[in-house]
């Protein structure tokens, strides 16, 4: 699985300026719809660019917690949030949360549980976690309906295999809605939303994934660093000839506790 060290957090800290996530945030704060002095959890909070916002729209009377097993992860997170007093950070697994029972009107969790082994037991930390009828906001990604066009199919089907063992389920939101349910959450609904780009540029997020990418399949033995090397080499071939093409879909699911 993929290992969120200094190096990793420095990369998806610059993944997560990009057009497509940005995009995708406005996307999960519009379901969330967080108000004026709730209290809100961000689970897997990452360097902390949801927080951030989340703090501009709860306000000096609201809260925002944001937990993540990564401590690297956590020290960008805080750094990002310095200037406000009404958050806190907390070092924990999503499966067991550092948090009171019904202590949060709302809580999001954005491809998170997709790395997360026991998702059953995550799911219902996050229930005991929110107030009755609390607001859960899930984004996981089906890694299947990646299309990703190459000039060499059978090469890109080893790397997008080697690169589907960087995370637990690499197709979660098939199951998320059942599980949901298992755990206590009704009112669920769920938004399919596709990221697809013709241009290889960090902007979207086949661009800016393509590097993490190559430097995760590169240490796996059935690829290795020249196969690797050779696949991004084509991807960029491919960008410069106008040929590339990249598309996945992204799911968005909302609860209620």
């Amino acid at each position: 699985m993929l290992t969120f060290d200094e190096k990793t957090a420095s990369e998806l800290e610059s993944l997560y300026r990009s057009r497509d996530i940005v995009r995708r945030r406005r996307l999960v704060r519009d379901v969330l719809g967080a108000k004026s002095g709730e209290r809100i959890l961000d689970i897997g909070c990452g360097p902390g660019f949801y927080v951030a916002e989340l703090l501009e729209e709860v306000g000096s009377d609201g809260l925002v917690v944001g937990v993540d097993r990564s401590p690297q992860m956590l020290a960008i997170a805080k750094r990002r949030c310095r200037a406000f007093d009404n958050v806190s950070f907390k070092e924990a697994e999503a499966t067991s949360l550092p948090v009171d029972q019904g202590s949060f009107d709302a809580a999001i969790c954005v491809q998170v549980l997709e790395y997360v082994p026991d998702v059953s037991a995550a799911l219902k930390e996050m229930r005991r976690a929110l107030r009755t009828g609390g607001r859960l906001v899930l984004w996981d990604i089906d890694w299947t309906t990646l299309s990703w066009h190459s000039t060499d199919p059978s090469r890109m089907a080893r790397i997008l295999r080697a690169w589907d063992t960087h995370l637990a389920h690499p197709a979660l939101p098939r199951s998320l809605g059942p599980l949901l349910r298992a755990a206590g959450f009704d009112r669920i609904l769920v938004e399919g939303h596709a990221f697809a780009t013709t241009d290889l540029t960090v902007q979207s997020y086949g661009g800016a994934i393509l590097p993490l990418i190559e430097r995760f399949v590169a240490g796996r033995d059935e690829i290795g660093e020249v196969e690797a090397r050779a696949w991004a080499a084509e991807q960029r071939e491919l960008a410069e000839r106008g040929e590339f093409f990249f598309s996945c879909t992204q799911f968005c699911f909302s609860a209620r506790g």
